[in-house]
């Protein structure tokens, strides 16, 4: 039985990986039999190079394409009907590229022959493909109707929202899923009727740590009206967190329609995913990060050796300076760069530097101005801590101050930080904490608008500015 993500994805994995194999022994006799008009053994296909070849290549090209586009993911939380119109534009390119790639360079006695041979493949391909991925997900929604997978779920919630949604709901199938944990309110002051069901877990100065110690996969705002401005406050202490949020709207939220609704047992509830960016874009980007770092560092080589060079030897200390620097979902990772200060230039204390920064040497003014300084984290990029294109880390320290100022600035962790962002193009290096801030408004713009097309346009913006020496 399928009862875990895992279970599910493999098992989709494997009749893909199975339909492809189906769908190519079917067109190979098919081009055999009809087509070509040979009789022949079956058992004489493996003889033949360009069928064994195309059994084993083929069927595991078509799970990477399914893998990039972001097939595999939680069966539990696919819609069915999502499945068949993405298994019908999958199998249409790729058959497209199969057919110009390997089957248009075939001898036919007619034009009509190319034609039979593409619509054959798709059909069988699609068909399989399409049947094994609906009876895998049929499957996973009678478990889940069943109650034997469930997603650890916390309402947040005071009195009559939280209580109606649970009460009205709780028996209903589409719900079964939802493994409601307890609950936490806003205002402990009032009544709060969902004491009668859910226990309650904390208040709400505990829900980093309930969400941990709970494994809560699943959040649910339940609050009322007159408590709407803590709505912004809870979102920005979950985001950064792999958390599926979600929140009964009220009737301005419906009509505004500047949010994607969906329905769950009947309530309309307004989703926040912790994916900013499809899944078969995050693959691209990754991609994309490895390949633009890799050879970087590879064509760059004698560039980094004459500025490691030119700062051994400009000033005393070390050729790269290590820092923390706070990543994605809170995780800290060391940052390198050139050194570009003299040795103890933080001995009172963190501190950004400015234009006419005492601290910076010579030579690092120079590397600051065309951002040399940064290249070492092209390594940062290979190895996954950063990306190319996402909002610049910042340490904890200023962090923290930020967070007083601007409780928003949580949202920086849902993506991994970035060589350089829309936020350093638009507004450039901050020299304090409110300057920091400022900027921050352009990162959140492009983490709620983050797309690849957005990030190579921030690629070109980024070239301009160090073409014209305006990195600092």
């Amino acid at each position: 039985m399928i009862q875990s993500k895992t279970k599910g994805i493999i098992a989709y994995v494997f009749f893909d990986w199975l339909s492809a194999i189906i769908a190519w022994v079917l067109l190979f006799s098919f081009r055999k039999s009809v087509i070509q008009h040979i009789s022949y053994d079956y058992s004489e296909l493996f003889e033949d190079q360009n069928f064994v070849l195309g059994i084993i290549i083929i069927p595991l090209a078509w799970v990477l394409f399914y893998f990039i586009t972001g097939t595999y993911t939680d069966i539990f939380r696919k819609s069915r009907v999502k499945a068949f119109v993405n298994s019908l534009w999958q199998t249409a390119l790729g058959v497209i590229f199969i057919f110009f790639t390997l089957l248009l360079d075939d001898e036919v006695t007619s034009y009509q022959n190319y034609y039979h041979s593409f619509f054959f493949l798709f059909f069988v391909h699609f068909t399989l493909t399409l049947f094994f991925r609906e009876v895998i997900l049929t499957i996973g929604k009678v478990l889940l109707e069943k109650g034997k997978h469930k997603f650890p779920t916390l309402i947040i919630g005071s009195n009559h929202n939280a209580t109606e949604f649970y009460t009205k709901y709780s028996k209903n199938k589409s719900l079964y899923a939802y493994n409601f944990v307890g609950f936490i309110e806003i205002d402990e002051k009032g009544s709060n009727g969902l004491k009668n069901y859910l226990s309650q877990l904390g208040s709400f100065n505990d829900i980093e740590k309930i969400i941990a110690d709970y494994k809560i996969e699943e959040v649910v705002i339940a609050i009322e009206s007159s408590e709407h401005n803590s709505i912004s406050h809870i979102i920005n202490i979950l985001s950064g967190r792999d958390l599926f949020i979600k929140i009964i709207p009220d009737m301005f939220d419906i009509l505004s329609g500047t949010v994607k609704m969906n329905q769950i047992g009947g309530t309309p509830l307004i989703e926040i995913y912790p994916e900013v960016m499809p899944k078969w874009q995050q693959i691209v980007k990754r991609l994309i990060d490895l390949f633009v770092s890799g050879l970087s560092i590879l064509v760059l080589m004698p560039v980094l050796i004459f500025i490691a060079l030119k700062v051994r030897f400009s000033s005393e200390g070390p050729i790269f300076y290590k820092q923390k620097r706070v990543g994605f979902r809170g995780k800290e990772f060391n940052i390198f760069k050139f050194r570009s200060m003299f040795i103890d230039a933080e001995k009172n204390g963190p501190a950004l530097s400015s234009d006419d920064d005492a601290r910076i040497t010579p030579w690092g003014k120079t590397m600051r101005k065309w951002r040399l300084d940064e290249l070492p984290q092209f390594w940062n990029v290979l190895i996954g801590d950063m990306t190319l294109i996402g909002p610049r880390p910042e340490r904890q320290f200023f962090l923290k101050q930020m967070e007083q100022k601007a409780p928003h600035c949580r949202h920086l962790q849902r993506v991994k930080p970035g060589l350089s962002s829309l936020g350093m193009v638009k507004y450039g290096y901050a020299e304090n904490v409110d300057e920091m801030i400022e900027r921050l408004k352009y990162d959140i713009i492009y983490i709620e608008n983050n797309s690849l097309s957005l990030d190579f346009k921030i690629m070109v913006y980024t070239v301009v500015t160090l073409l014209r020496g305006r990195g600092k």
